[in-house]
């Protein structure tokens, strides 16, 4: 039995934080509404208020007309007996008697509803500064769970945009490595293109300035000079005199 207890014990655990829960996601909700009852109440409150101040009048306005009605028959009372009618002066008196018993009546009445005024009076202005401190109370709480919301949209958002710029930072590395790779792909068959036609060989020896086609400067000026003068043959004459003299 002790451990079923225990697990209903559990439940009701279970049971409350779930309940609490609910009540704290929509405590803003909650609150509203209690506001507005609150409001209602108040209205209602205000209502009897006046009700109540109603009828209090309507008591003393009553109260006024008895003692005037007391004042005017006791002048007609003193007059009866002066005329010596002491039937009618006493029928005036019982008329006085009663309305004085009225009087009496209703005036512990007006005193109970002016008190009643004012303990609900005082209980409804104490309950409206008790709703208007929970309606700014509220109206904070909004005013701070849309910045905080605000500051949670941005920062997710930032988050994204991190994450974002890191996988297009990514993207690309990727491809500029792509791209290296595909570059010296295509150096390399063009490498390989010069070697087997022999290109590669040519443009060795032409850097070398040797093969078909390949001028330096002094050979183009060479080659455009006019030809040089053949030497003139003079005949020496022999030193020998006897072939002179002969």
């Amino acid at each position: 039995m002790s451990i079923w207890r225990k697990l209903f014990t559990l439940g009701r655990a279970g049971a409350h934080d779930a309940t609490a829960a609910v009540v704290d996601a929509n405590a803003i909700r909650i609150l509203d509404q209690e506001i507005r009852d609150a409001d209602t109440a108040q209205g209602k409150a205000r209502d009897d208020l006046a009700t109540l101040v109603a009828r209090r009048r309507i008591l003393e306005k009553e109260v006024s007309s008895f003692r005037e009605q007391v004042t005017k028959y006791e002048g007609s009372a003193r007059a009866a007996v002066g005329k010596g009618d002491m039937d009618l002066a006493r029928q005036v008196a019982q008329r006085i008697a009663d309305l004085e018993q009225d009087i009496a009546l209703k005036e512990p009445q007006i005193e109970g509803m002016r008190q009643a005024e004012d303990q609900l009076h005082q209980a409804i202005t104490a309950t409206d500064r008790r709703v208007e401190t929970l309606r700014r109370e509220v109206e904070v709480v909004k005013v701070n769970e849309s910045v905080q919301k605000a500051q949670a949209a941005v920062a997710a958002r930032g988050a994204g945009a991190g994450s974002s710029l890191g996988s297009a930072a990514d993207s690309l590395a990727r491809i500029k490595e792509r791209q290296a790779i595909r570059g010296e792909r295509i150096k390399a068959a063009g490498e390989l293109e010069d070697r087997r036609t022999g290109a590669d060989l040519d443009e060795k020896l032409r850097l070398a300035g040797i093969g078909p086609g390949q001028s330096s400067a002094d050979d183009i000026l060479a080659r455009l000079a006019p030809p040089a003068a053949a030497p003139l043959q003079i005949e020496q004459k022999s030193a020998d005199p006897k072939a002179s003299d002969a």
